[in-house]
């Protein structure tokens, strides 16, 4: 069972896996649509803390709202609300020390997708 962090805002809660938890098959399932892969790669950028629709994706809002929840269920990256706002971050630390390795491949591959 995924463990349950608790938001800062309006006791309102979002599922995390634990470290142990984090499997890489949902890690690479999660990584292999190109809208979560410009999530991600925004992230890694340093685009900490924004909000899910600032990140200007081209699909709809209930769409969006999909692919944050599959990259925070597969554990890439770890979400909280600042208000009225979910803001996303990277999982860095704890997908390097599962899989040494693998999120610098991916985010440094050459982007293929038009």
């Amino acid at each position: 069972m995924p463990q349950m962090a608790e938001s800062a805002t309006k006791g309102r809660l979002l599922t995390h896996p634990k470290t142990e938890e984090i499997r890489i098959e949902n890690v690479l399932h999660a990584l292999s649509d190109p809208i979560r892969l410009r999530i991600v790669r925004d992230l890694e950028r340093g685009h900490e803390d924004m909000a899910c629709m600032a990140f200007g994706l081209p699909v709809s809002k209930s769409t969006s709202t999909h692919h944050f929840r599959v990259l925070r269920e597969s554990g890439i990256i770890r979400q909280q609300y600042h208000g009225t706002s979910r803001v996303s971050q990277l999982r860095r630390d704890d997908l390097d020390s599962l899989f040494p390795g693998l999120l610098d491949a991916v985010l440094h591959a050459p982007n293929l997708t038009p």
